[in-house]
């Protein structure tokens, strides 16, 4: 057994473990408290294993869910960023998970490190029909989360149906009858009154 291997990979484990104190700005449902990142994590890798009937075909399950376990690991150092944060924000928060990228993969020894960091890239460009199925999981899972809350960061935030459905459209690249489903929410957050529309009056 290679010790020193065994070592670094003991480390990435540790270190990755403060994902669980990483606030996301959705809430666990029927609480106010904030969902952590490695809840989501969890649940949607979980919706990956439910809903895998709906991935385009050919696309690699377990691959799609690697990219789920792996895809927030940035938060520990870059935090949680609001889907609907201007592009300046973003594009500061963007930088700052491509730093914690290279700080957290190389934690691991090689080839564990490279294989993992590919992953996480391949996800973040959608450069795949598995990355883009993650994408799309990745996407539902906060605005079911928001259907189960009425709309709690929704409307902590004046979202409206608009910036929801701009924001989240891409769903339909990974699985079309994902993103029909989604819209169906999307349209009962509406009639519920969870979520405003721009023609909605002050």
């Amino acid at each position: 057994m290679d010790a020193t291997r065994l070592e670094r990979q003991i480390e990435f484990l540790k270190e990755v473990d403060r994902l669980k104190l990483i606030e996301r700005q959705s809430v666990v449902s029927g609480t106010r408290r904030p969902e952590t990142s490695a809840e989501h994590s969890w649940h949607v890798t979980l919706m990956a294993l439910v809903l895998s009937e709906y991935a385009p075909p050919g696309v690699d399950l377990a691959r799609v869910q690697a990219m789920l376990l792996i895809h927030d690991l940035v938060e520990i150092d870059a935090g949680d960023l609001l889907l609907y944060a201007d592009d300046a924000a973003r594009a500061r928060h963007a930088r700052r998970e491509q730093e914690a990228a290279d700080r957290l993969f190389a934690l691991l020894p090689s080839p564990d490190g490279e294989r993992l960091r590919a992953l996480w890239d391949e996800f973040e460009k959608r450069a795949s029909p598995d990355a883009r199925f993650a994408a799309a999981l990745d996407r539902l899972q906060p605005l079911l989360a928001n259907f189960m809350s009425e709309g709690a960061t929704w409307r902590r935030h004046g979202v409206t149906a608009e910036q929801v459905r701009a924001k989240n459209q891409h769903i339909a690249d990974g699985s079309p009858e994902l993103w029909r489903f989604a819209e169906a929410l999307i349209a009962e957050s509406v009639r519920r009154g969870y979520l405003p529309t721009n023609t909605e009056p002050p």
